[in-house]
C-alpha cells in the first residue's frame, strides 16, 4: 500500500531562489509542450503523445540555457503532466462532460515539481540533484521497511513542503471482530452526529476567519495589476487562505484518529458531495465543512489499524424510523424525527445515524436491526450525550 509523508522545507534565501528558478523553469516547458501539441493538432489535426515530447527534450536543452540547471526525471515528469492534461480532456469530450481545455500556467498557477524515481535523498537533510541539501523538518519518520518513491516539491504561499509518497507492506486485513460498531451522519450544525448520541460540533473555519478574508480580498482588487503592492497583497489573501485550511486538516485529522481508536466498524452515507454543492445556498456550508477529506483519512487510518470503513446508500436515511422501519416523511426544517406508529422521539441526525449503522451491518453481514433492536429505546432514556473533539 502506498502512503504519503508531507515536511516543512527550510530553504535559506540563495536556496529559494533555485527553487523558484526551477518552478519558473518547469513551467515554461509546460507551456510550450502544450503550445506545440495545439499548433500541431489545429495544422496536421494529429496527436503529440508523450514519447515524441520526450525524444525532442534534448534539441530543447540545446536552445533553452535554463533547462540544463534542472534534473532531466523533473523536466520528463513536466511533459507527463501535460500528456495527462490531454488525456483527461479527451476523456471528458468522450463522456460529454464539461471538457476544459488545458491551460496555459501563469506564475501563480505552477507551483510545483516532482523527482519521479531518483534526483533526491532524504536523510538529516533533503538533498535535491542541481539544487543542494535542504535543511527539513520531519515530524515523525518514515518506517525502515518504507520505498521512497516520488518526491514532490511545493510552494505554499511564501513555505516550501516536500510530499513523498511511500510504498509499504500491505497489512494483513481488518480484524474478524466487529465489536464495537458505529453509524455516522455528516451535517453541517453538526458536522457528525453517531448513533451512540454523541455529536460533533462544526468548527466553520471559514465563517471564523471570514472577515479577515473579505478585507484582504478587497485591497487586493483595489492593487494594480502586475504591480509589487499586488503580489504582496495577493500573499496575505493566500495566508488566510492557508491557515483556515490547515485548521479544517488538524482537525479532520484528530477527529478520525479518536474515531478509529474507539470503534472496529465506521459507516457513513455514501454522499454525492458534487451534486449537493449545487444547491447555492449550502454550497460555502458544505465545501468549509469538507466531508470528502474527512472520510478520505479515515478510510487510510482505519485500515493501518485493522478497522472497516463502510458506505451506504443514503436514501431515506432521515426519513425511515430507525426503530420500527416506517416511512415518516419530514422536511429540512423539522430536527426532531416523531413517529406516530411506534411512538420513537429523537434527534432527527440520531435517528439518521442509527439507520446507516443498521445498512452498515447489513452489508458486512450481520442483521442490523435485529443486532440493534434496543439501540433506539436506549437512545430515548440515555443521559445528554457527551461531545468528542
Amino acid at each position: 500500500m502506498k502512503r504519503m509523508y508531507r515536511f516543512r522545507l527550510y530553504p535559506t534565501k540563495k536556496q529559494m531562489g533555485v527553487l523558484e528558478q526551477t518552478l519558473n523553469t518547469c513551467r515554461h516547458l509546460y507551456n510550450q509542450a502544450l503550445s506545440d501539441c495545439k499548433f500541431v493538432y489545429i495544422n496536421g489535426g494529429e496527436s503529440v503523445s508523450y514519447y515524441d515530447e520526450a525524444n525532442a527534450l534534448p534539441s530543447r536543452k540545446e536552445s533553452n540555457p535554463y533547462l540544463p540547471h534542472v534534473h532531466s526525471q523533473v523536466l520528463q515528469d513536466v511533459l507527463k503532466r501535460v500528456d495527462k492534461a490531454f488525456r483527461n480532456f479527451f476523456r471528458r469530450v468522450k463522456r460529454k462532460e464539461k471538457a476544459g481545455y488545458p491551460r496555459f500556467k501563469s506564475q501563480n498557477r505552477y507551483d510545483s515539481f516532482t523527482y519521479p524515481q531518483s534526483g533526491f535523498e532524504l536523510g538529516k537533510r533533503l538533498k535535491l540533484s542541481k539544487i543542494g541539501e535542504i535543511k527539513i523538518k520531519k515530524h515523525r519518520e518514515i518506517p525502515l521497511n518504507a520505498n521512497i518513491k516520488t518526491c514532490t516539491i511545493k510552494r505554499e504561499a511564501d513555505q516550501w513542503y516536500g510530499s513523498f509518497v511511500v510504498e509499504l507492506p500491505d497489512n494483513p486485513g481488518p480484524k474478524k471482530s466487529l465489536k464495537n460498531p458505529v453509524g455516522i451522519d455528516l451535517g453541517l450544525g453538526s458536522i457528525a452526529t453517531l448513533s451512540t448520541g454523541e455529536k460533533v460540533e462544526n468548527p466553520r473555519w471559514l465563517n471564523q476567519s471570514e472577515k479577515k478574508l473579505v478585507k484582504h480580498s478587497r485591497r487586493l482588487s483595489r492593487k494594480k495589476n502586475r504591480s509589487n503592492n499586488k503580489n504582496k497583497q495577493r500573499m496575505k489573501v493566500a495566508k488566510v487562505h492557508r491557515k483556515i485550511r490547515n485548521q479544517r486538516k488538524d482537525f479532520h485529522h484528530k477527529l478520525n484518529r479518536e474515531l478509529v481508536n474507539e470503534y472496529d466498524l465506521i459507516v457513513f452515507e455514501n454522499l454525492s458531495i458534487k451534486n449537493m454543492v449545487k444547491n447555492h445556498h449550502l454550497a460555502k456550508s458544505i465545501l468549509d465543512a469538507n466531508w470528502g477529506q474527512l472520510t478520505n483519512f479515515i478510510k487510510y487510518k482505519a485500515e493501518d489499524a485493522g478497522k472497516i470503513v463502510e458506505f451506504v446508500n443514503p436514501n431515506n436515511t432521515s426519513q425511515e424510523c430507525s426503530n420500527c422501519g416506517k416511512m415518516v416523511k419530514k422536511s429540512l426544517g423539522q430536527r426532531m424525527h416523531k413517529c406516530p406508529f411506534c411512538g420513537l422521539i429523537m434527534d432527527r441526525d440520531e435517528n439518521a445515524a442509527i439507520n446507516i449503522l443498521h445498512r452498515g451491518l447489513n452489508t458486512v453481514g450481520i442483521t442490523g436491526r435485529a443486532c440493534s433492536s434496543s439501540s433506539a429505546r436506549d437512545v430515548m432514556t440515555q443521559e445528554a450525550p457527551s461531545k468528542i473533539c
